[in-house]
C-alpha cells in the first residue's frame, strides 16, 4: 500500500459522486461505513446510497486537496479540506469543510470506513 494508492481512491470516490455513478461509489465503501455530514446527520452505507440514488444529494463540483495521509496498519487516515457545490434536499449549498476520511483494509481491499467533515469558520 502506498500513499499514492489512497490518494487515488479518494479521487475515485469523489469522481463517482460527481458522475452520479452510485455503483462505483458503493464499491469504494465498507459495509460498516459511517458517513457523518457537516450537519451532524449520520448515514450508514445503505442510507447514504439510498439518498444518493433517490436524488436527495446531488454533487455538482468537489475539490478535495489532501494535506496528509497516515497509514497505521490496516487503517489509513486522510486529512484535508473539501469544498463542494451540491444540492441537498432541493436546496443548493456550498460546502467548505475540513475533513477526515478513514479507509480500512479488509480482505486486501481498501474501503472507505468513515467520513467526518467539519464546517470551516468563515473569516
Amino acid at each position: 500500500m502506498s500513499e499514492a494508492e489512497i490518494r487515488s481512491l479518494e479521487d475515485a470516490r469523489y469522481d463517482a459522486l460527481v458522475a452520479q455513478d452510485w455503483d462505483a461509489f458503493e464499491a469504494h465503501c465498507h459495509p460498516d461505513l459511517s458517513y457523518v455530514h457537516s450537519t451532524a446527520v449520520v448515514d450508514t452505507r445503505a442510507s447514504y446510497l439510498e439518498k444518493l440514488r433517490g436524488g436527495f444529494y446531488v454533487y455538482h463540483r468537489v475539490s478535495h486537496p489532501i494535506d496528509r495521509v497516515e497509514v497505521i496498519g490496516n487503517v489509513a487516515l486522510v486529512f484535508g479540506p473539501m469544498e463542494a457545490d451540491i444540492t441537498a434536499g432541493g436546496i443548493d449549498k456550498h460546502l467548505d469543510n475540513q475533513s477526515l476520511a478513514v479507509w480500512r483494509r479488509t480482505d486486501g481491499q481498501w474501503l472507505l470506513y468513515a467520513y467526518q467533515p467539519t464546517v470551516r469558520p468563515r473569516t
